[in-house]
């Protein structure tokens, strides 16, 4: 019997080669399940799955992007940051001392948070990440360098104001980041800390309602400065002669004709430097305040955007252009994702199915984000013309016709636009169920929006429209502003300059009726503190036979201004009366050389009591003369009780019992008849020297005896006597 070595098989039988066949199949296919497992599609995301489970495509596209430039910026804000400042950008980059890479793209939400670290792994790169919107940068991080990033974002979010713009808000960030950690932990402290004391950085620009406040104030002030000069120079002009001590016409170099005087008694006097002044200083106001108001608003733009390229306003349209080509479906790659694979798959297939449907054909759905910062200005329905444009140029379109499907994956919202078929476009247009257009709350708390639900019941919606007999379309829309235009403030002359004009005129008049109420108090006050000149009839009442020398200046000063008030209120006058007023009138002005306020004045020019006393019967007899009266007399015993009422033959003097005749006023002719005796007490004296009296008309310097022939030949004299002028 032959032994069975162990190193031998036996042959194999025919049963045992099957079940050996069977266990091999069974293992192909084992193998053959397992691989196909991992190319099944992932089942539909949650609405509430976290990030890590969305498709790496946004991280590994934006690597890839990095991976040939250190700088991306996205083609979806040429109004704030076109991609022809990548150079900018990367300049800044260089100051940093690491590698630095820098992302710049729409803000992402709270998508944004994890997403540096997704792409430095695609990337497999260490270097400072830098991520940044249209507002600035949002997050930073540092991998396998050393950089205080998280100091230096701080830093840029509390320093700079909103409006500073991406590039400068880099720029800040760079400059933080170059100082080193410890310097950099401390000014983002500081700034962290003056930031909740509430000292929040000022704008750096301004907007369109800025610009029209400007051009509202310079408005008022054109108007309202140059005719508040006018109109409170001619008010203050005026109301001068509602004061006590109002100024006085000037006397001129020879005599003025009663003519010329009747008509413009003021304005002859004055010269015509000061005639111009006003007129003169308003003019120049005005034109300073029209050169220097560009000088002082001197703003320009409204953002720090610069003007983008040709190149930079098309190259998104192209880019989506491009993919329709290829697929009816473009989701953008620089966004998050928003739809599996198995939503992108029956999504075609609805498509397929309607392009085949009676009346239906092509869709274009865009998943692109839309912001006030791209091409089309946040425009759905101009994007979607301008792709349909675009679309049309390549090879074998022609006329791209379709149903655009327009879905934003940052907030959501559907927009749908008919070229060229056979539906109704404004049903699709305005008549879109608010929950595909809109969504519902479920899809507001989801992170994809639940826009792969709602793009097919949007197909669902769009088989069930009705058609019509032949193509409409949507229309044109309205052209967006250029960047130029956007960005441009209004002129300062424009808008709001108009009515702030008008408002300037009005404010100056409101001016004037303020200015007028305080000066009425001001002089009403005045008038208070300062008697009023007492009409002819009364000075006999109230006139002293032993004035002092301070009763005599202020006496004389409320004469002079009250004759200088009559003559240039006076227009019914005859010009006899006028011409004899102002003679009068030169005389008194001689005897104080011009100045009025001098009298008035503490420290002003010495006048002897003589020519004090003068200067007060010439102007009492100025404004005689207006009144009609041409009494040329004044009473002799005291010229101050005012004009003589008859002559009588009387003994004023102490001395002896010679008796003269002379002119008094009705109180001292009756005293004459009654109580001779009194005239001698009521005899006006003036001061004299070391304290004594002197009768007024043995006073040296003023010839005052010549009143015993009249006030005319008193003015006389004291033309003989001044200097010629």
């Amino acid at each position: 019997m032959s032994t069975l070595m162990t190193d031998e098989r036996p042959p194999a039988t025919g049963a045992e080669v099957g079940v050996l066949r069977l266990l091999l199949t069974l293992c192909g296919l084992t193998a053959l399940l397992l691989t196909s497992a991992t190319l099944v599609p992932a089942p539909a995301r949650a609405a509430g799955a976290p990030a890590a489970n969305r498709p790496p495509a946004q991280a590994a596209y934006l690597a890839d992007r990095l991976r040939g430039n250190p700088v991306h910026i996205t083609d979806q804000l040429p109004r704030e940051v076109p991609r022809s400042m990548a150079p900018d950008f990367a300049r800044l980059a260089e100051r940093t001392g690491v590698p630095t890479y820098v992302l710049v793209l729409p803000h992402q939400g709270g998508s944004d948070e994890d997403l540096l670290g997704a792409v430095h792994d695609r990337l497999g790169r260490d270097g400072l990440f830098v991520l940044l919107d249209e507002s600035g940068v949002s997050q930073a991080a540092a991998y396998g360098v050393s950089a205080p990033a998280e100091a230096a974002r701080t830093t840029t979010a509390f320093e700079l104001p909103y409006d500073a713009g991406p590039l400068r808000s880099f720029e800040l960030f760079v400059e933080v980041v170059a100082q080193g950690a410890e310097r950099a932990e401390a000014r983002a402290d500081a700034a962290r800390e003056k930031y909740r004391d509430g000292n929040e950085p000022e704008d750096m620009y301004i907007g369109p309602s800025d610009r029209r406040n400007q051009s509202f104030v310079t408005g008022i002030a054109l108007t309202g400065v140059p005719l508040t000069i006018l109109l409170v120079a001619w008010y203050v002009r005026r109301a001068r002669r509602r004061f006590p001590r109002a100024a006085t016409p000037r006397r001129t170099a020879g005599r003025t004709t009663p003519s010329a005087t009747r008509r413009h008694p003021a304005a002859a006097t004055r010269p015509m430097w000061r005639r111009l002044l006003a007129p003169g200083l308003a003019l120049a106001t005005a034109a300073a305040i029209a050169l220097t108001a560009p000088l002082v608003f001197d703003q320009t733009k409204r953002g720090p955007a610069p003007l983008p390229t040709s190149g930079d306003m098309t190259a998104r349209v192209e880019r989506v252009a491009k993919g329709l080509a290829q697929d009816p479906v473009y989701v953008d790659p620089e966004s998050p994702r928003v739809l599996d694979e198995a939503q992108l798959t029956r999504l075609h297939d609805r498509i397929e199915r309607f392009g085949r449907s009676e009346g239906g054909g092509p869709v274009y759905v865009t998943v692109v984000p839309h912001l006030p910062e791209d091409e089309s200005a946040g425009d759905e329905e101009l994007f979607a013309a301008a792709v349909r444009a675009q679309l049309s140029k390549a090879d074998g379109f022609g006329e791209a016709n379709g149903v655009y499907v327009v879905a934003d994956p940052l907030d959501g919202y559907i927009d749908v636009f008919n070229h060229g078929l056979r539906l109704e476009s404004l049903h699709l247009l305005f008549d879109l169920p608010e929950s595909i257009s809109y969504g519902d709350d479920r899809a507001d708390e989801a992170d994809d929006h639940l826009l792969g639900e709602r793009l097919d019941a949007l197909m669902t919606y769009l088989d069930k429209s009705p058609r019509t007999e032949e193509p409409t379309t949507t229309g044109e829309p309205a052209r967006a502003l250029s960047p130029e235009s956007e960005n441009s403030l209004p002129p300062l002359f424009a808008t709001d300059f108009w009515p702030g004009l008008f408002v300037g005129g009005v404010a100056a008049l409101l001016l004037l009726g303020l200015l007028a109420g305080v000066l009425g108090i001001v002089a009403a006050v005045l008038r208070r503190r300062t008697p009023p000149v007492l009409r002819t009839q009364a000075l006999k009442l109230a006139a002293p036979s032993k004035p002092s020398e301070a009763y005599l200046r202020r006496t004389a000063g409320t004469e002079l201004s009250a004759a200088a008030d009559a003559l240039a209120e006076t227009n019914d006058a005859g010009w006899q009366a006028l011409a004899l007023a102002w003679e009068r009138f030169d005389a008194a002005m001689f005897l104080v050389d011009g100045d009025i306020e001098g009298l008035g004045s503490p420290g002003g020019p010495h006048t002897d009591p003589a020519t004090l006393l003068a200067v007060i019967v010439l102007a009492r007899a100025s404004r005689k003369a207006l009144d009609g009266d041409t009494n040329d007399r004044c009473c002799a015993v005291n010229p101050l009780h005012g004009p003589a009422a008859g002559r009588r033959h009387v003994r004023v003097s102490a001395q002896g019992n010679r008796r003269r005749m002379l002119s008094l006023c009705p109180l001292c002719l009756d005293a004459a008849t009654a109580a001779p005796h009194e005239l001698r007490e009521r005899k006006l004296t003036l001061p004299g020297p070391a304290g004594t009296r002197v009768p007024y008309d043995e006073a040296e310097g003023i010839p005052l005896s010549a009143l015993r022939d009249g006030i005319n030949r008193l003015a006389d004299k004291v033309r003989e006597n001044a200097p010629a002028e």
